[in-house]
């Protein structure tokens, strides 16, 4: 495994232990409507170059970003990294990944 990413049975483990941090979902607007995870917070990658901002108070916190399959929550990640956050991961295999291994009544798409 990549070390910028993360597996979602840890995303699990950290939301259920009450773990502080934040869960960005970079996915748009639409795709969130479909299916999410309750916890995340949605900043579209398509936006987030104009919004970044809105997450100052997260630069050391830990965030894990993830999107549908984990293509755009690697280039997320990457982009914040280079942005001076210092602490990012990509969540592996995105919300399908979720959808199979966590929550299956999560629709996929």
């Amino acid at each position: 495994m990549h070390s910028l990413e993360i597996d979602c049975q840890t995303v699990k483990q950290k939301l259920d232990s009450h773990h502080p941090f934040l869960l960005l979902d970079c996915r748009e607007q639409e795709e969130y409507n479909l299916v999410h995870i309750p916890e995340s917070r949605l900043l579209p990658m398509s936006e987030i170059q104009q919004r970044v901002s809105e997450l100052d108070e997260h630069r050391t916190t830990e965030i894990i970003v993830y999107c549908h399959h984990g293509m755009r929550s690697m280039q997320v990640t990457a982009w914040l990294l280079q942005e001076g956050f210092t602490n990012v991961k990509s969540m592996q295999g995105g919300i399908d990944a979720w959808s199979c291994d966590i929550d299956d009544s999560k629709m996929r798409y």
